[in-house]
């Protein structure tokens, strides 16, 4: 599908990533005074309700089948609660630079499920690209690994989240051409909120006792990477292919740990400069066609 506007899925594309990366930055700050499974809970609360205010408003609603629901509750419990719960998790072991190159195993899984599932292509410049990008994810995390902290089971779960990432966009990617990007994203965070809901009762003893801007960094988390920026990225997704989309995502890590080291004071190694150029590299290598 060719947009009117061919500058708008590069726009949302740019907007998701610099709101993803905040997220991983914005999470680890939160860790003292969140709890993972509150502090996913009320993101997800947040998200959704600024969501249904964007989506009620669009009329008519689609109508989806009873094999979209079943996608979009498995969108709603992996995407917008595992991965969720496991990346806050996870956040709470490793540093916020280190967790998001974690999750950048999930292009390479999203490049071979789209070639399996959704009959996307493997071209010579998609399989340099996503070479060269995760060359520099490598080169990132050996660096980081010289000063961060590292813990088995925070590298796990942010395992966990990248799996979960990878398997939800390609199930996502079919819904695209039936349902709005707001829709979607609507109905799936709010089934991500009603699954978690078991962390009720964590979330208001943790708003009890966090200071305000503490909270207000909760609603951040819900309004700004959540709603807005998974509303991008599936307007992004409708336009081009999962694989090409899901490469771009390697500039994650190269935006928070930059961003870590303004707000976190975690400062980038030597090597974090070389694996994010290479990065860079890959992106456009792979974006070529």
């Amino acid at each position: 599908m060719n947009p009117t506007r061919p500058w708008l899925p590069l726009l949302a594309i740019a907007i998701t990533l610099v709101l993803w990366a905040s997220a991983f930055v914005a999470i680890r700050h939160l860790g003292h005074d969140f709890r993972p499974g509150s502090m996913a809970l009320g993101r997800m609360l947040v998200g959704s309700a600024c969501l249904a205010v964007v989506a009620l408003r669009r009329r008519p609603l689609a109508r989806p089948s009873r094999r979209d629901w079943g996608v979009l509750v498995v969108i709603g419990v992996l995407w917008y609660a595992v991965y969720m719960v496991a990346l806050n998790a996870g956040e709470r072991r490793i540093d916020a630079g280190t967790s998001s190159m974690l999750v950048q195993l999930s292009p390479i899984l999203i490049a071979v499920l789209a070639a399996v599932f959704l009959g996307e292509r493997f071209s010579r410049f998609l399989v340099l690209g996503l070479a060269l990008a995760f060359a520099g994810v490598v080169v990132i995390s050996l660096g980081s690994g010289e000063s961060g902290h590292r813990d088995v089971v925070g590298v796990l779960l942010c395992l966990v989240s990248a799996v979960a990432y990878a398997v939800s966009l390609i199930l996502q990617k079919p819904l695209m051409s039936r349902i709005t990007s707001v829709q979607v994203t609507w109905l799936a965070c709010s089934i991500g909120a009603l699954a978690t809901l078991p962390f009720l009762g964590e979330l208001v003893g943790d708003v009890r006792h966090a200071p305000l801007a503490s909270t207000l960094w909760v609603v951040y988390l819900g309004v700004f990477p959540t709603a807005i920026a998974f509303t991008t990225y599936g307007y992004a997704l409708t336009h081009m292919d999962a694989s090409r989309l899901g490469v771009t995502t390697y500039l994650v890590p190269v935006i928070t740990v930059l961003l870590a080291w303004g707000l976190l004071g975690e400062t980038p190694p030597a090597l974090a400069y070389l694996g994010g150029a290479l990065a860079l590299l890959g992106v456009a290598v792979a974006r070529r066609r």
